[in-house]
């Protein structure tokens, strides 16, 4: 899987219609979440850092944490052509590695990473355990689908997700005001893909 975003990282920024879709992601968490400079974020799975990025202006400081070293480096271009100061990055597994002692958040948000981990509770309980008391997820994704968004299933994992069970998968784990809503439709080949925001504070 790796290798397949490897290989995109270069024109992953080119997309018009992903670029749509963070931007209205980005929009819905600020819907979801006040925002706020006193706020320390993660973006897990966050790649070339659209999410990163849109988000860098509305709180203190945000990583952006993935596995994938050419996905990495053009956010780190973003940062120095931003001149983003309150922006980093990580390059972690945190499916398979330890996080970093010091790694904590206020806000965890993702977009569109989920469907591609194998174990989702396990992960959800690693990101849990970076939250600060009273801190939020804020995680976007795919909606339960056939099959037919990703032409190649490398590195899928998972059809989409179901919002219901995302929804109680948090509340398991100890949060409140846990909400889903739809944050965009993406059009493939006339047919719509709803990318929902499910959010909630521990």
């Amino acid at each position: 899987m790796q290798e397949r975003f490897e290989a995109a990282a270069a024109t992953w920024d080119e997309n018009p219609v992903r670029v749509a879709m963070i931007s209205a992601v980005a929009a819905a968490v600020g819907d979801a979440v006040p925002l706020s400079p006193a706020l320390t974020a993660l973006d897990f799975g966050c790649g070339t850092g659209l999410l990163t990025v849109a988000l860098a202006p509305y709180v203190g400081r945000i990583v952006g944490v993935d596995t994938s070293p050419a996905m990495l480096e053009k956010l780190g271009e973003k940062i120095a052509a931003l001149a983003l100061v309150n922006v980093s990055t990580l390059a972690v597994d945190l499916t398979a590695d330890p996080p970093p002692p010091a790694l904590r958040a206020d806000l965890i948000v993702s977009a569109m990473a989920l469907h591609h981990i194998a174990d989702i509770p396990a992960l959800l309980r690693t990101l849990a355990g970076l939250l600060a008391p009273g801190g939020y997820f804020a995680l976007a994704d795919l909606d339960s689908e056939d099959g037919s968004f990703h032409p190649d299933p490398t590195g899928v994992y998972h059809r989409g997700l179901d919002r219901a069970w995302l929804m109680d998968a948090l509340t398991a784990l100890g949060c409140t005001d846990v909400r889903a809503t739809t944050a965009y439709v993406m059009v493939r080949a006339g047919r719509q893909y709803p990318i929902f925001l499910v959010s909630g504070r521990r």
